[in-house]
């Protein structure tokens, strides 16, 4: 009896047509970016000119790694979806390898006690960041072959959670806390999302939000955080010091702000102003209506790639929902908890904010996401369904 060989053939790399992209989408992209320009020139001005005599060389930088993710969206948005989909196993192995690789002594880079950052060249690349990518479309093609088997065996819900167990341990051996958050939300969401069961995924939540509350207790520093967060005030000189800084800085903005470049607390009072708390910079510079006017776009962002997915469903296309639902879920995410640490309406943690704060690897990994979620939209207007998962399913 034969067996039936199918011919391998490399993926063709095609360019999107400027006249079938979500140009709202990349509208709502562009407007976050140039909030985030302005912000991050506004918010590191002092302290550049003290690093290096130059107040505009943050701003400077920043600019430069725009261009690099606007180059790297651009690239990433004319390789096809079906290479994501055939090659997800090999993102896993690349995933745990630079998160191995960060581990290592000499070849990862050690910053204020965590190991996160691996140099390569002029740049420093955030391992965590590259997970996030790497992690979603991995999961994305698992889940589309494997979603009957999630909804209906404990071995489809037992697997992947082992995998995010793997990778969620390597990120706090960093310790990247925020990014294990990031990432086990993300993958969790998009499972209940699969077909998880709403008891399982309750029961997963609970478990989750009982093991970080766990490592928080075991953790001296983050034990700390956790009541300083419940009354910052207390000390507000010490441990308290960002979060009663960063509330300051709402409360001096009022509905209008007190104009762009005029902020207090940029001037070495809020640390990490350009960075993890520039929310709270632009709440004092921009006022109430700024503040929300930036929600705005996030949730527009959010809710154009949203769109994608229901539309991916509908056409029977699972890998591009459950890709582009993901990557939804991860700007919904981490913008949400970036806002919520500067709002004090959560602990503090170190994330930034999509698109706008300051850093070399949260701004290309955001544009290349942005990068696949054009190329998935440009795929189903233009091209007919593709899903790998649904003609292995049938054969």
């Amino acid at each position: 009896m034969g067996v039936a060989v199918t011919k391998f053939e490399m993926p063709r790399i095609t360019m999107p047509a400027y006249r079938d992209l979500d140009w709202l989408l990349i509208g709502a992209v562009v407007a976050l970016m140039t909030v985030g320009i302005l912000m991050v020139a506004s918010a590191s001005m002092s302290l550049s000119e003290v690093r290096t005599g130059n107040p505009w060389s943050m701003a400077a930088k920043h600019g430069v790694f725009l261009v690099v993710g606007l180059l790297a969206a651009t690239a990433i948005s004319m390789i096809p979806v079906s290479a994501w989909q055939s090659y997800g196993w090999l993102l896993l192995v690349l995933t745990i390898a630079v998160l191995l690789m960060v581990l290592i002594p000499g070849v990862g880079r050690r910053v204020n006690g965590a190991q996160r950052w691996l140099n390569a060249g002029p740049f420093t690349v955030q391992a965590s960041e590259l997970a996030k990518l790497m992690m979603i479309m991995f999961f994305a093609s698992y889940l589309a072959r494997r979603h009957d088997e999630l909804k209906t065996t404990w071995a489809g819900v037992v697997k992947p959670l082992a995998v995010v167990c793997v990778v969620v341990l390597l990120l706090l051996l960093e310790p990247d806390f925020g990014g294990a958050v990031v990432i086990a939300g993300t993958v969790v969401a998009m499972m209940f999302f699969a077909g998880m069961k709403l008891w399982q995924f309750f029961s997963l939540m609970a478990l989750g939000g009982s093991g970080l509350l766990v490592i928080a207790i075991l953790s001296p520093y983050r034990l700390q955080r956790l009541v300083t967060f419940l009354d910052p005030w207390a000390d507000q000189f010490n441990s308290g010091y960002q979060l009663t800084q960063s509330l300051i800085a709402f409360g001096q903005g009022q509905w209008f702000g007190v104009g762009l470049g005029r902020s207090v607390q940029k001037l070495f009072y809020l640390p990490d102003a350009h960075t993890d708390f520039i929310f709270a910079i632009i709440g004092e510079e921009l006022g109430l209506f700024g503040a929300v006017f930036v929600i705005a776009l996030f949730g527009l962002v959010v809710f154009r790639i949203l769109m994608l997915s229901r539309r991916a469903m509908r056409q029977n296309n699972v890998f591009v929902s459950l890709a582009a639902f993901g990557i939804a879920i991860l700007f919904a995410g981490q913008s949400f908890i970036n806002m919520g640490v500067a709002s004090s309406l959560l602990p503090t943690k170190g994330l930034t904010l999509p698109f706008i704060s300051y850093g070399n690897n949260s701004v290309i990994v955001s544009c290349m996401l942005i990068g696949i979620v054009l190329r998935m939209d440009w795929e189903m207007l233009t091209q007919p369904v593709k899903d790998v998962s649904t003609k292995r399913a049938a054969q």
